[in-house]
């Protein structure tokens, strides 16, 4: 390993032996002929790369992909099964935070121990134990036992003594997003000093943002193999088209053509997939379909009419799954109604990872009158959003009611229906742009 490299995997291999009941485990230890009861599972299959020293990693994939146990590897917490793992310098990772902390012992002895399991003296410690209080700030409590603490304090004082120990690798699953929100901001805080200062840092994410904004080089890993290694930018689009094909490759398409188009008129001419949207009737449900369809959408409603397809429209793209702050779209939403629907009503909001709604709309909100619905009608309606949101992965829900007592009825409601992510900054602050103007209204001086 050259004097320049930080990490170098060579070859990594994990794999693990699965046993379908405890005495299968018992069997083939004490079977005289060895016989195998177990289903041999790899984690991770031939990973191979180099990290310099100063650079930022970023590793992304689905669950159950090896993230986790690639960065146990590295920490030398698991041994690979196969290949040579190389490490310049102390580590320090955030795993499983406080993993290594005694609920009988105090805070600050806890500190102190887990900086021994480093390698730490107790007089390095101890010279650190002020910037681990100020940066956990739980007071007094720092020498109470830790199972006086509530699960904040908890999360906060374990990431403070495992960032506070001068790395020079430090590893990081998913733990940066841990505490309150002014907690949040001093964790990302500490993480961007510690790219100044030049440290190696591998973190383990589901956000690309945080990857292209943060990493100097990213990796793909899928069912335990990698593949892609190199430009944030790249890799993330790869993962992208990874995750939302995965929707639809495994959903249920509607492969026997359209069952009705027109009740009088011959199959039509389509020039584009907007013309077959809105010409055909499909007989199944075609929402999971949809690149951007998401499986894990939440559907409830009575069911006397169900919204059975969507499109999202932007110029000429149809079903964008990356588009860019203030571009504008167009979602057609297709609604049988089962029965008869005196007031119907249509609806969307849009929705962070984390489930705030940030904008919501509807036909009753909207003061749009509807014309009643027959049983067995087909209709159209369509939503046209300018998406002047912050860069990130985003959620649209849609729905469709009935206001005939004067109170909406859901007939089918179907939350987080949408996955979409906006790719481009935006050039204003938080989660929405709100389209402020600003000015000087005047000027004047103080007297004297």
């Amino acid at each position: 390993m050259t004097d320049n490299i930080a990490i170098s995997v060579r070859d990594v291999s994990k794999k693990y032996r699965l046993f379908a009941t405890p005495r299968h485990r018992l069997l083939e230890a004490l079977h005289p002929f060895r016989k195998q009861y177990h289903k041999e599972f790899w984690a991770l299959r031939n990973i191979t790369f180099d990290l310099a020293k100063g650079r930022t990693l970023g590793i992304v994939g689905r669950n159950g992909s090896g993230k986790s146990s690639l960065l146990q590897i590295l920490c030398a917490v698991l041994r690979p099964s196969m290949g040579e793992v190389t490490t310049e310098g102390r580590i320090s990772a955030l795993l499983e935070l406080g993993a290594a902390f005694n609920p009988q012992f105090t805070g600050r002895d806890n500190v102190i121990f887990q900086g021994q399991l480093m390698g730490i003296s107790n007089r390095e410690m101890d010279s650190r134990m002020a910037q681990v209080e100020a940066f956990a700030d739980i007071g007094e409590f720092i020498d109470q036992p830790v199972k006086t603490y509530s699960s904040g304090m908890f999360v906060r004082l374990a990431f403070a003594a495992a960032i506070n120990v001068d790395p020079d690798i430090l590893i990081v699953d998913e733990a940066l997003a841990v505490g309150d929100a002014k907690f949040q901001r001093k964790c990302f805080q500490k993480f961007t000093d510690f790219q100044k200062a030049g440290k190696t840092i591998v973190l383990v994410t589901h956000s690309t943002e945080l990857v292209t904004r943060h990493c100097d080089v990213a990796l793909l890993l899928q069912e335990g193999a990698a593949l892609a290694y190199g430009d944030p930018n790249d890799v993330c689009n790869q993962y992208n088209e990874l995750l939302f094909g995965q929707a639809l490759n495994g959903a249920e398409a509607d492969t026997s053509g359209p069952a009705r188009t027109s009740l009088t008129s011959p199959e039509p001419e389509m020039d584009n997939e907007l013309d077959r949207f809105l010409k055909t009737t499909p007989e199944k449900d075609r929402c999971p379909t949809r690149r951007t369809y998401n499986r894990t959408e939440r559907r409830f409603g009575s069911a006397r009419a169900r919204i059975i397809d969507y499109l999202v429209v932007r110029g000429g793209d149809f079903d964008p799954v990356i588009v860019r702050s203030g571009d504008t779209v167009d979602i057609y939403v297709k609604a049988c109604y089962e029965k008869e629907v005196a007031a119907p009503t249509f609806g969307i909001n849009v929705k962070t990872v984390d489930g705030v709604v940030v904008y919501g709309n509807s036909s009753v909100v909207s003061n749009l009158p509807i014309p009643p619905a027959t049983a067995g009608e087909i209709r159209v309606f369509k939503f046209t959003l300018k998406l002047s949101l912050h860069s990130g992965h985003w959620f649209l829900g849609l729905g469709i009611g009935d206001r005939t007592t004067g109170e909406t009825e859901m007939l089918d409601g179907r939350y987080d229906l949408i996955h979409f992510i906006v790719d481009e900054d935006a050039p204003f602050d938080g989660l929405a742009d709100l389209q402020m103007s600003l000015s000087v209204v005047s000027r004047m001086s103080v007297p004297g």
